[in-house]
């Protein structure tokens, strides 16, 4: 179950992973074309640079007006064993057949009303054009009909599979909807301890690279609230949070649905630096040149872009408890942050860049972003007593503290590795093997792989091409390596044939 759940996550991953940019579209072209933005720069209003910023909003909000459709590419793509480009395929086409499915229906028996099943729906026709694609896709069909065997059997089952679960969910989902909104606005009821949860449990599962199938529930379905914008019925505290900002006529604050996003920026962009800092002073002074680099760049990368695995690892598996304590404060920084009414919304993480596009840019009237000045401040000295504390007390084995010289030089030694493919066919032997590997893929920082036997598997030479961390977790192998992770994951398939 776990090892389905981490290969839901990974799936996740691909369509997650152009949010970014198109929320920098969205972002900025939404900030500097609106109406109060001109007004209040003037140097704004010129012919030309509002076409461009226009084109960018209008580019941005395709993708998360489409979302539904990306995610069933996506994990119909993620999924997938093999021959990817057909999975996609498949998987556009059977979205397409599955909506227009539901919507003739509609029109024959319940003309008023409309059933948008979101990212569910996207689950349901992603995992079955998946299932078959991986069972079928190189069936031997009878002679007469051998055109039609192989991979393009694929698109064609998988449509004639997407009218009946269209039917399907045309006859469930409206209670299901119905069930779905009364459990959101009981999230809702519970107020901030309902915010607190979700940041609390959201960072914990985070732990072992699970929080991407409870996310995505939150910001695509109606469990993140429903809300008419522009005279649009929009489920899903992030679509909310983007139609809203692509909508020229919202005013006031931004839905009460970025309550699960405002609370990442405290603790990713000053909390977890200021952890950094703790750890560097708790370390022997001797130790403090040879791993001044490796904190600093961890507290960078989460203050600037809210990748916090780097950080993390380093505390995450000598002293797991610590990071309970850290989930704990990460849903403190949610409940305050809900406390305080801030309504920033993001397109991926919480660090400066979403801060500075979906906060500051958007003016205080609509998020309160400047409270996360005196918020951030205050996470960061409680990060930095509560983390010198804790590891000065329990003598936390972190980069730096009790090694000697030469461990010290062989944990800060710039990895002297070759080109990306001799690395990776160092990465395939301490795997174990072409043999031992199963499949291959990457998240946003991970390189993931299941292997047959994980009890061959080399991790220090792994770690040694420049892995954070080496995770064993059931079946697999997950090695931290930031943003080279999927390089890695795409030159291994490449070598291995299974591109």
């Amino acid at each position: 179950m776990f090892k389905k759940f981490s290969q839901l996550g990974r799936a996740f991953m691909l369509p997650i992973a152009i949010l970014p940019a198109a929320g920098l579209l969205l972002g900025i072209g939404g900030a500097l074309s609106n109406a109060s933005a001109i007004q209040a720069y003037p140097w704004l209003n010129q012919q030309w640079l509002q076409t461009i910023l226009t084109v960018m909003s209008n580019a941005g909000n395709a993708v998360f007006s489409n979302l539904a459709l990306i995610f069933a590419i996506g994990l119909a793509v993620g999924l997938a064993n093999g021959d990817k480009g057909t999975a996609g395929l498949a998987g556009g086409v059977s979205f397409l057949v599955y909506t227009t499915t539901i919507s003739g229906l509609l029109q024959l028996f319940s003309p008023d009303n409309t059933i948008d099943t979101g990212v569910i729906g996207s689950i349901a026709i992603g995992g079955t054009v998946s299932f078959l694609h991986n069972r079928y896709r190189k069936i031997e069909l009878p002679r007469f009909l051998g055109f039609f065997g192989g991979s393009r059997f694929i698109p064609i089952v998988s449509s004639l599979a997407a009218i009946i679960i269209g039917v399907i969910f045309f006859l469930i989902w409206p209670p299901i909807q119905q069930v779905m909104v009364s459990v959101g606005e009981g999230v809702a009821g519970m107020g901030s301890i309902g915010t607190f949860l979700y940041g609390f449990l959201l960072r914990l599962t985070g732990a072992v690279g699970l929080h991407h199938t409870i996310y995505p529930m939150f910001w695509y379905t109606s469990l993140g609230g429903v809300e008419t914008v522009a005279g649009e019925q929009i489920a899903g505290a992030q679509n909310i949070f983007f139609a809203q900002l692509a909508d020229p006529n919202h005013t006031g604050l931004f839905t009460y649905g970025t309550r699960f996003f405002a609370g990442r920026f405290a603790t990713m962009m000053f909390g977890l630096p200021a952890a950094c800092y703790a750890m560097y002073r708790a370390i022997p002074k001797e130790n403090r040149k040879k791993t001044g680099g490796l904190y600093a760049s961890g507290a960078l990368t989460s203050f600037l872009t809210g990748i916090t695995e780097p950080i993390e690892y380093m505390f995450l598996f000598s002293a797991p408890w610590l990071y309970v304590i850290h989930a704990f404060l990460d849903g403190c920084s949610f409940f305050v942050a809900d406390l305080l009414s801030i309504r920033i919304g993001n397109s991926f993480s919480g660090g400066l860049i979403d801060f500075l596009l979906f906060g500051v840019f958007q003016g205080e009237s609509r998020t309160h972003w400047l409270y996360i000045i005196p918020l951030g401040l205050l996470w960061a000295a409680v990060y930095y007593f509560v983390f010198s504390f804790c590891i000065r007390r329990f003598k936390v084995a972190i980069p730096g503290m009790e090694i000697t010289d030469d461990e010290g030089d062989k944990l800060t030694e710039t990895v002297k590795s070759g080109s990306l493919y001799d690395d990776s066919l160092v990465i395939i032997e301490a795997l174990g093997g072409e043999e031992n590997i199963i499949s291959v893929a990457a998240c946003a920082t991970r390189l993931r792989v299941a292997v047959k036997a994980s009890n061959i598997v080399e991790k220090e030479h792994i770690k040694q091409l420049g892995a954070i961390a080496v995770l064993e977790i059931d079946g697999g192998i997950q090695a931290v390596f930031g943003g080279k992770a999927d390089l890695f994951s795409q030159e291994i398939n490449q070598i291995l044939g299974t591109e």
